[in-house]
């Protein structure tokens, strides 16, 4: 039976069906939170891991950038692996690897041996993200229930970054820094077995499993390069031989590719995808939505920490009132919202919230107080990742068949992942740029600091606008005639 007759099939079942199908989608959710939660676990121990395996400033970066490098570069392939050899399948190998490099990771003896296990679990990752979202395509066919197993999907996407703030504090303040990891691997068998048991084994096989080996290695090399030359664009100089090299060399290898998918017979990415307005404009949306949302979450804990004097387990608390808004929303409201007023007028409010959110984190006072000066802004920005991530996600995914509905989970993913390093690298770049121009003017070090994050929320701020009047204004409804593919319509009058 294929996904797509096991999915009718389980929506036209009785109870004990529908109870099979949304345990299916907690397990998928909770190999995704497995890997969001691993990044932001990582920063708040990377002082400990510093000081035990003895690396450098400048080495330690790599205990970041090994697992960016893979997981950015291999999201696309992940992806479409995932359509030509069996959701299921690749969602159960990308488990393995991550379990096993978090295995890894935890008794990594040296430094080398931590960082080469970062990258294995980047890979992981990267294929795991990537094929999570067609699994819940395929699971799920009616247009009201896709829709809140979406809103799900995306609260542990949105929320899983500050739960992970709380996670590491307290794992590395009770127990040491190698906990971050082993904790994984309890989780990682888990999702195996269950998704053993619970995730459909028949998938409907594309008539050929061609893969396009030069549209592969000339697409991942150019994300592993562009990804590379973003998060070490402070450290080396935007405007460096390096940073500037690689940028060239990934945008050559870019071209290539394209050159390489016009003429393939069976491309890696097949460009006609890109005709669709609204899979072009969500994957644009998603790029600057990340964009901001990436730097509001760690600026405004670095805001936190270096200006207010918060610890980090005070900082994973304060994240706590937005993450209740977005379960609130994402685990019920959210789906009722698209299938009230569509997916333009969610994506616009909601992006205008967290717009206006950021605007408040850009007037944060020196010696603010968290009800007065954090609380509103972080509540909107709860409120506006709610309301948003959902539509974004079903109209990116929006008239995709299940045999590419992996490649268009791969690119929406990597949407958001370079959108993010993007946006994250630049507004950095904004922050200490504004800090270092108060030092110089003599102000103190935590003045410096305030004005140099506020300058970035403020970009932020107009980055988040962008992508709410791109979203409101250019997405065009979905007729219902695609609903399977997009899980969406837009309400009809009357």
């Amino acid at each position: 039976m294929s996904p797509e007759q096991d999915g009718a099939t389980a929506n036209a079942d009785a109870g004990g069906a529908r109870d099979h199908r949304w345990s299916a989608l907690i397990v998928v959710c909770l190999g995704v939170l497995m890997i969001v939660l691993d990044s932001t676990v990582v920063n708040v121990a990377l002082p400990s891991i510093k000081a035990d395996l003895g690396f450098s400033d400048a080495a330690l970066a790599w205990v970041v950038n090994a697992y960016l490098l893979t997981y950015g570069g291999f999201l696309l392939l992940g992806g479409r692996l995932g359509d030509l050899f069996g959701h299921r399948r690749l969602f159960l190998l990308g488990i393995v690897f991550f379990t096993l490099a978090s295995l890894a990771c935890g008794l990594a003896p040296s430094r080398n041996f931590l960082v080469v296990a970062r990258a294995i679990q980047g890979l992981g990752g990267a294929v795991v993200t990537a094929v999570a979202l067609s699994l819940i395509m395929t699971l799920f066919t009616e247009t009201g229930e896709r829709a809140k197993a979406m809103g799900v999907y995306g609260f542990v996407c949105a929320g899983g970054g500050s739960i992970g703030v709380l996670l590491g504090g307290l794992l590395t303040s009770l127990l040491d820094w190698h906990w971050i990891f082993l904790i994984n691997i309890p989780v990682g068998v888990g999702v195996f077995a269950a998704s053993l048991r619970l995730l459909p084994s028949a998938t409907a096989m594309p008539a050929s499993r061609h893969l396009d080996f030069a549209g592969a290695i000339a697409i991942t090399g150019a994300l592993m390069l562009a990804v590379y030359a973003i998060v070490n664009g402070n450290e080396l100089g935007w405007l460096s031989v390096r940073t500037l090299g690689m940028l060239a060399a990934a945008a050559v290898l870019f071209v290539a590719f394209v050159a390489v998918e016009s003429r393939m017979r069976a491309p890696l990415v097949p460009l006609r995808m890109f005709a669709s307005r609204n899979v072009s404009i969500a994957n644009i949306v998603g790029v600057l939505w990340a964009a901001a949302m990436f730097a509001w979450f760690f600026l405004s804990a670095l805001y936190l920490q270096l200006v207010l004097g918060y610890e980090p387990m005070q900082v994973g608390l304060a994240f706590l009132p937005s993450n209740l808004i977005m379960a609130a929303f994402s685990l019920g409201l959210s789906a009722k919202i698209v299938m009230r007023f569509g997916i333009r007028t969610p994506i616009a409010v909601g992006l205008g919230l967290a717009a206006v959110g950021l605007l408040l984190f850009a007037r944060a006072p020196v010696d603010g107080v968290f009800v007065r000066d954090v609380l509103p802004g972080m509540l909107l920005l709860g409120l506006g990742a709610g309301v948003a991530f959902n539509p974004v996600l079903l109209a990116a995914m929006s008239g995709v068949g299940n045999d590419e509905a992996g490649l268009a989970s791969g690119v929406v993913n990597t949407a958001f992942m370079m959108g993010g390093a993007l946006g994250l690298a630049v507004l950095a770049s904004v922050a200490a740029a504004g800090t270092a121009a108060q030092l110089d003017a003599g102000a103190a070090q935590n003045v410096a600091l305030d004005a140099g994050y506020r300058s970035a929320f403020l970009i932020g701020a107009c980055f988040a606008a962008l992508a709410a009047l791109l979203g409101g204004w250019l997405l065009r409804p979905v007729r219902n005639d695609e609903a399977d593919g997009a899980g969406a319509v837009e309400p009809t009058a009357g």
